[in-house]
């Protein structure tokens, strides 16, 4: 019985939208909603002729109704709708062995139990509804329900229930008699109960629904705002009489009801924390005005609530802070109605707190003019100290040129700073770094032992290893301290510093080189002084000796010649005079120029000057296996210089010449120094090219820096005072590729006027 009561009223619901022209796709879901009612009908679907396309297009509840196979511009249905026209119905059995676009989409929904009809919900409207049915309901099971829709749904029956109950209403609906039965409904409130209308109204009305129907009727009032819970819902039933009938329109007042009660807690939840938080809450003006304030004010201002009622926030700011209240937050708020913000706020005894304050706006409704603002203001004073501590602590480690590294006991390194990335070679590919990667064995064996232990109990230990960089490059000494920390929850981690002491250790190595150095300069010093006395001791028996050889000479050349064995005496003593003379000569030279005179400037020439230094080095070029060829100009202009200095420069740049030949020949294969002199303007330029290894651009720029020499045995003080010694005398001393691909020194003196 309920079944068909449930029925009748969608059907009164699908005519009353018909009547008001309600979309085709909700008369359609209204006339399923009526067709599914019936227990034999498992699926339905209404479908609309496109006259113009030739198809029928399917309306309302599609669910369960797949999309069409192949090209949709080829498809059609017309020999069904030509088919429909002259029989009305069809079984399904004989619509799929029909070749049209609607039974392929039949197929692939795998509905084949039921039937086809002509069915139109509006004239002049042409459509069509499928039913699937149960398996045991016979084919025709439904014929006279068409039928009387057919036929029912366009006549225009009684229609005396007023216009007030309308399918579009969002508010349910019921008509009810006098008994309180259900004469019709609309589709809010079939939406709101379901299809067991008759069931579920009795759950979903008041339970004193028929007293409210009999007394709206007999005493001809509105009874309104009637609770009544349905499941989860709070529903408020209004009771309007009219003649015999009572029109029950709903509101569902869930969300309002849920609303009040929140409220009336959220009201108590506020009180309780207004009353006991440590965060500060205020209320002010759209111009920074108190309208209120929490009881938090007093522990983290100094003022009391009612002192600050009225008083402008900007009067607590640092005067720095006021412009980014009045400017920043102001627009924020306007525009996004949410700002969080970090100031400094005057405490009234003086002093300043760093305070967190998150804004939200309050809007006028309607206009959305902000009239309130709500602030949450926390003391973050220890918390912005902390962070600026900790930021300049970060800051000491990252740009620290000791090597800082945090590491575990389990010997994994967590982080380096740029120092330690620097000096490791360590690249953002390194995913595991590993102290065993850079230390040796018995600093990891000497962690283990003793540095983690001594470092928890002591909070320092100290040790001094090397560093291996990742990059196969040489190691470098380091002086380690491992320290221990603590966390605020009692967590330990580590950091080591290491201090690179290979700058200390290369000082140390020089130093001793240096001293090495001094020492053998002293050496030559003395060797030089111990050379100058025993070349002035060699001169007296080289004299004697080429005068007995001279008399020798002069005593066989008075006598008979003829005798072979005189002529060869005669040569041979004749040898001896010319070796003693050059003898003499060299050691001549030498005192000169290991002789200890103040400087004296006179007219020279440089090429006499040049041809004695190459004498004196000479012997040093035949055992490098060196020769030294001399290009000079036949006549040379004399040049203004002391001699002494000026050989000590040509013989350092010829040494060094020579010194370079050496390295890159290796003493082995025979090479050659060309010395040049030519005259440029005023000046004589000596060039002294060789076939070294030469230099590199950076090499040329400090080759004249008094210590600095790419030699291991060097002290880097030679071209230094020769440079020096020859701005002495007005010239100039420079440095540039050679043309025996070695390099060339090129010394420039002015010409004597």
């Amino acid at each position: 019985m309920n079944n068909l009561t449930d029925q009748t009223l969608q059907l009164r619901l699908l005519r009353r939208m018909l009547d008001e022209k309600q979309p085709l796709a909700e008369c359609a879901r209204a006339l399923q909603a009526v067709l599914r009612s019936d227990r034999q009908v498992r699926s339905v679907w209404y479908f609309n002729w496109q006259a113009t396309a030739g198809i029928y297009s399917p309306e309302g509840d599609v669910r369960g109704w797949p999309p069409g196979p192949g090209d949709v511009l080829a498809a059609t249905d017309q020999a069904l709708f030509t088919q429909l026209q002259t029989q009305r119905q069809l079984s399904l059995v004989q619509v799929s062995a029909m070749d049209c676009w609607l039974s392929r989409r039949m197929r692939r929904a795998g509905v084949s139990h039921g039937m086809i009809a002509q069915l139109a919900l509006f004239p002049q409207q042409q459509g069509a509804v499928v039913i699937e049915l149960q398996a045991d309901a016979p084919v025709f099971a439904l014929d006279t329900l068409i039928l009387l829709l057919s036929e029912g749904l366009h006549t225009s029956e009684y229609n005396t229930q007023p216009l007030q109950l309308l399918s579009t209403d969002p508010a349910p609906a019921i008509w009810v008699d006098a008994q309180g039965q259900l004469l019709e409904v609309n589709q809010a409130a079939l939406a709101l109960l379901g299809a067991a209308l008759t069931e579920h109204a009795q759950q979903a009305l008041p339970h004193n629904h028929k007293q409210l129907v009999r007394s709206s009727l007999t005493q001809q009032r509105v009874i309104e705002e009637v609770a009544a819970q349905y499941g989860e819902r709070v529903l408020l039933w209004s009771y309007i009489p009219s003649h015999e009938r009572v029109l029950v329109r709903g509101r569902d007042s869930t969300q309002h009801t849920q609303q009040l009660h929140d409220a009336a807690q959220a009201s108590r939840l506020y009180r309780l924390i207004t009353q006991n938080t440590t965060d500060l809450i205020s209320r002010h003006m759209p111009d920074g005005r108190f309208i209120s304030a929490t009881p938090a004010s007093w522990s983290l201002l100094g003022y009391w609530p009612e002192e600050l009622q009225g008083m402008r926030c900007q009067k607590l700011l640092h005067q720095h802070d006021i412009m980014l209240v009045e400017q920043l937050a102001k627009n924020a708020l306007a525009e996004d109605g949410y700002h969080t913000m970090t100031v400094r706020v005057r405490h009234r005894a003086g002093h300043y707190l760093w305070f967190e304050t998150a804004s939200r706006a309050i809007r006028e409704t309607y206009t959305g003019a902000i009239v309130e603002v709500i602030s949450v203001s926390r003391d973050i004073t220890a918390r912005v100290k902390a962070e600026e501590n900790r930021r300049r602590l970060a800051e000491v480690v990252e740009v620290n040129t000791d090597l800082v590294l945090f590491v575990d006991p389990n010997g994994l390194i967590r982080w380096l700073n740029p120092s330690a990335r620097r000096a490791l070679q360590a690249s953002a590919a390194h995913a595991d770094w590993q102290l065993a990667d850079i230390v040796d064995a018995q600093t990891l064996q000497a962690l283990t032992q003793h540095g983690w232990l001594a470092a928890d109990e002591q909070g320092v230990w100290s040790c001094e290893s090397r560093f291996q960089p990742y990059a196969d490059a040489a190691s470098f000494p380091v002086s380690l301290v491992l320290l221990a920390h603590t966390v605020a929850g009692g967590e330990r981690y580590y950091s080591l510093v290491a201090r690179n002491m290979a700058e200390r250790e290369l000082r140390e190595a020089q130093h001793r080189k240096h001293q090495e150095e001094l020492a053998h300069t002293t050496r030559l010093i003395t060797l030089g002084e111990l050379t100058s006395g025993i070349a002035h001791e060699m001169n007296q028996p080289l004299a004697a000796v080429i005068n007995y050889a001279s008399a020798s000479l002069r005593y066989l050349q008075s006598a008979d010649m003829h005798n072979p064995a005189l002529q060869r005496v005669a040569q041979g003593l004749e040898r001896i005079t010319e070796h003693a003379n050059h003898a003499a000569q060299v050691i001549k030279r030498l005192r000169a120029f290991l002789r200890k005179e103040p400087r004296r400037m006179q007219a020279l020439n440089i090429a006499q000057v040049l041809h004695d230094t190459v004498q004196l080095c000479a012997w040093e070029a035949v055992n490098a296996q060196v020769t030294v060829e001399q290009q000079t100009l036949s006549t040379v202009p004399l040049i203004y210089a002391d001699r002494v200095l000026l050989e000590q420069v040509l013989l350092n740049v010829l040494r060094n010449a020579i010194e370079a030949n050496r390295e890159q020949h290796h003493a082995t294969q025979a090479s050659r120094i060309l010395v040049t002199v030519q005259q440029q303007g005023q000046h004589v330029s000596i060039q002294v090219h060789d076939q070294g290894a030469g230099a590199t651009a950076a090499q040329l720029e400090h080759m004249f820096t008094p210590f600095y020499t790419s030699k291991a045995e060097g002290l880097g003080l030679g071209l230094s005072m020769s440079r020096s010694i020859v701005e002495g005398f007005g010239g100039a001393l420079e440095a540039q590729a050679g043309q025996l691909g070695g390099l060339c020194l090129t010394c420039r003196l002015p010409v004597s006027a």
